[in-house]
């Protein structure tokens, strides 16, 4: 056992010191603006980053100010952008959307005005090349390349004229976050959900991101949410590790890793149980965090409403290396079963609500569960005499709590349904999850 914790300790020293925050404000780089509205990555390797000031690229080092060359990009508001091959569609307060080919730009200044189409917000590119643009205040409109066309709540069944985000799925169907509930549209018929008729739990959606299953991740005031087409799950403050309710912004890696943007601080999730957490005030500043973006070196960029822009590179999940390092070692991990059928994974997942100041003690505090089977109960052994034991199931559910859990101790799981928890034992040294499967 003793060869195994240095090997984890090991592993979890050589991550910390692979993972990396760089900060870029306007006095210590070549940023334009410390309120960040949009940041996105294209494949040639630019990074381009959207203030309250304007547009900047950032690549190799070396920033770019595009008011240089297009004035009407001066202290100009760019609250989205989204590449399109070579074309960067850019979005706008005073000028509607503006494209930039790397040569040329393309303004469609008769088209905002006749749509009123300033205050862009959201951008998003269909299979076939088709923008669908989300307009503060003004709606929802298609442009083919040729031809517009505008949605309202007037003359639609749009729920509100106020958009604030826009995805397409692999079916081609959109789906629009507003601040009165979420609508989807399939170019002909229209779908809305709102905390009357689903369990969104709130109409504000404010960010909105699809995975490769076609599982729509909605971002709202009040929590993120997954939704399978049947099934609603939720995670909140009350039953994850999420710093934050109010999800800005959603961005999944090449792992398939679900980034976030919220009102607390960053988070990663990794779909299945697993967290880890970035919280504002201890590793990060305290300040909004509005967007998120990765690029294609896996450096994981947010952009902030005072702080400038944040970039996290050398990340790795940490409970991939410590299953390695359990499987290598063959040990007993961190859970002992006694009777025939209990048994399960583990993995030490989360030390995101350890005090600030108190890295050694987390690192020491240890955690083992041993289930009892045949008697119905488990127990935790830990260093910390006190604990509070919350057991989340795979929705992510918190389903129980024992507030003052007494190290040792036995807690009833009898009436439990089988399957898979996450156990989070949180104490005064920090914070530890494990998971148990019961069979």
């Amino acid at each position: 056992m003793q060869r195994f914790f240095t090997i984890l300790l090991l592993l979890a020293s050589f991550t910390a010191s692979a993972q990396k925050w760089t900060n870029y404000t306007e006095k210590n780089s070549g940023l334009i603006g410390n309120n960040i509205l949009a940041v996105t990555a294209d494949h040639r390797g630019n990074l381009w980053v959207g203030s309250t000031q304007g547009l900047n690229k950032f690549k190799d080092g070396q920033w770019t100010d595009y008011a240089d060359f297009n004035e009407k990009l001066k202290n100009q508001f760019v609250n989205c952008l989204v590449v399109e091959g070579n074309t960067l569609w850019i979005g706008t307060d005073d000028y509607g959307v503006i494209e930039f080919n790397g040569n040329r730009w393309f303004e469609h200044a008769e088209e905002t005005h006749r749509l009123n189409m300033k205050y862009i917000r959201d951008i998003a590119v269909d299979h076939v090349g088709v923008k669908w643009i989300g307009v503060t205040l003004s709606g929802f409109v298609q442009y083919d390349g040729v031809n517009w066309n505008k949605y309202t709540a007037t003359d639609s069944e749009l729920l509100s004229d106020f958009i604030l985000c826009v995805v397409i799925d692999n079916r081609d169907r959109k789906w629009i976050g507003t601040n009165d509930g979420l609508c989807v549209f399939d170019g002909r018929r229209w779908l809305s959900y709102t905390t009357k008729n689903s369990k969104i739990p709130h109409n504000i959606v404010l960010s909105l991101a699809i995975d490769k299953d076609n599982v729509k991740w909605i971002g709202t005031l009040e929590g993120l949410c997954r939704f399978d087409g049947e099934t609603w799950t939720i995670f909140n403050t009350d039953n994850c590790p999420i710093p934050g309710n109010q999800i800005n912004d959603l961005a999944f890696d090449r792992e398939g890793h679900l980034w976030m943007a919220t009102d607390g601080g960053v988070a990663v999730f990794d779909c299945d149980g697993q967290w880890d957490t970035f919280r504002a005030g201890d590793q990060l500043p305290r300040c909004m965090f509005q967007n998120v973006t990765i690029d294609r070196t896996g450096n994981i960029w947010f952009g902030t409403d005072d702080k400038g822009l944040w970039c996290l590179s050398g990340y790795q999940m940490k409970r991939m290396e410590a299953l390695a390092a359990a499987e290598e070692e063959g040990s007993e991990g961190d859970l002992e079963g006694k009777g025939s059928q209990g048994a399960a994974s583990t993995s030490q997942t989360d030390n995101t609500h350890q005090p600030k100041g108190d890295a050694s003690a987390a690192a020491e505090e240890r955690i083992k569960l041993t289930p009892n089977l045949e008697e119905g109960y488990l127990t935790i052994t830990m260093n910390s005499p006190q604990a509070e034991v919350t057991f989340i199931n795979s929705k992510g559910e918190k389903v129980r709590t024992v507030p003052k859990y007494q190290a040792g101790s036995h807690i009833n799981i009898s009436k439990m349904k089988k399957g898979t928890y996450t156990v989070r034992v949180k104490t005064a040294s920090g914070t530890r999850s494990v998971k148990f499967t019961l069979k």
